[in-house]
């Protein structure tokens, strides 16, 4: 589908993680100092994360969690940086033995990093180490999205989704790919179908999960609208419904008004700053989180934004959404999409149609918003079979 990539260019750059032992050093102090607030019985998930589970989880953070293992793990991986718009883009690149595989642009959102791939990287590059066939390979660029993990902070105004799109499709051009796939959840799910407008000549598809913004109704459905909804959707609705009351939004409502207010407690506290992802996290994982992931899968996604201190930078993006120039009303890109829609996604076909050239929609019965560590098997075969529809 793709020949080798032209020569990487001056401008992008081998990279290594490499965290100082100052760094974990100065986070075991501060987690050895943390403050608990106090915590009225009875109340459960009620008034936020209950402090017998966040304790837990911190004490696993303290004395078992091995951040250099997580660290051997994704430098086991080719990485590059590079400045686009004069924003550092960090990414992996991690090419199939396939010459000849479809190079697919992998985009995580928030609260997740590109720890959230680690467990898709070896099926989607090397199917034939994992045992399926070699030609549903595909090469693979995985970056952290501006001002976010090792991409580090933003240093200016205006990195919103259609910014991030334009960025990421210079990178893809950087590399040399003239024909390429995306797939992209939460914010990933924003960016990818903007990137089927602003480079649709280049884009083969976009395959989204976790997709909220031009998938859901915003206000009230109609009695008799609602009445001819299957039953998944009508249980998606109740969904949105939760999702935009008080308690579902407040997050999205802070970051998206008052990101630098919300920074100052999440760069400064580490357990401000789990507590605020896990949270979601839970909320948005499908059955209880412990059963969905695992301590090391939650802890090293926040370890990503901890040690970059990217927590700031990362809220701004809502803000930036919110103030940016809408999109809404314009004419659908050609460029096909397809969903995977998972249990606690509440994404529904006949709105996204309005917007979208939908060509593939999956339900399923499980899984949540972190398709890529919850439910990754399922996540990798319904990629690999839109693009395969795809020619």
């Amino acid at each position: 589908m793709n020949a080798t990539p032209a020569a990487v260019t001056a401008t992008v750059e081998p990279s290594q993680i490499s965290i100082s032992e100052d760094q974990l050093d100065d986070l075991r102090r501060r987690l050895d100092n943390t403050r608990w607030p106090d915590e009225l019985p009875g109340t459960g998930w009620d008034y936020g994360v209950p402090q017998a589970f966040l304790r837990d989880l911190v004490q696993h953070w303290r004395a078992s969690f091995d951040w250099r293992a997580q660290e051997r793990r994704i430098n086991a991986y080719p990485q590059f940086v590079t400045t686009i718009d004069g924003q550092r883009i960090h990414f992996l690149h991690v090419r199939s033995q396939q010459a000849d595989a479809l190079p697919l642009l992998l985009l995580h959102g928030w609260p997740g990093s590109i720890a959230e791939f680690l467990d898709v990287i070896g099926p989607l590059s090397d199917p034939a180490a994992h045992g399926s066939d070699s030609d549903e390979a595909f090469h693979l660029v995985i970056p952290s999205l501006p001002g976010f993990g090792f991409s580090g902070p933003t240093t200016e105004k205006g990195w919103d989704a259609a910014r991030t799109a334009r960025a990421f499709a210079e990178l893809m051009a950087r590399l040399g790919y003239e024909r390429y796939g995306i797939q992209g959840g939460d914010l990933g799910a924003l960016i990818a179908p903007e990137m089927t407008h602003v480079d649709a000549e280049h884009v083969v598809g976009a395959h989204l999960n976790a997709a909220t913004v031009g998938f859901i109704p915003w206000g009230d459905v109609p009695e008799d609208d609602l009445a001819t909804f299957s039953d998944v959707d009508k249980k998606r609705i109740a969904g949105v419904k939760e999702f935009m009351s008080p308690a579902g939004s407040a997050y999205f409502q802070t970051q998206a008004s008052r990101p630098q207010m919300i920074g100052y407690a999440l760069n400064d506290s580490p357990v401000g700053q789990l507590a605020w992802m896990v949270d979601r996290m839970a909320a948005w994982t499908h059955g209880p989180i412990e059963d969905a992931l695992t301590p090391d899968q939650i802890l090293s996604n926040v370890m990503i934004y901890w040690l970059t201190q990217t927590s700031t930078s990362a809220a701004r993006m809502y803000y930036e959404n919110m103030h940016a120039q809408p999109s809404w009303g314009r004419a659908p890109s050609p460029v096909p999409v397809g969903v995977a829609a998972f249990a606690e996604d509440v994404a529904i076909r006949r709105f996204g149609e309005q917007g979208h050239h939908i060509t593939h929609w999956t339900d399923f019965e499980r899984g949540g918003h972190f398709a890529a560590m919850e439910a990754p098997e399922l996540l990798i075969g319904d990629v690999r079979t839109f693009f395969a529809g795809l020619g």
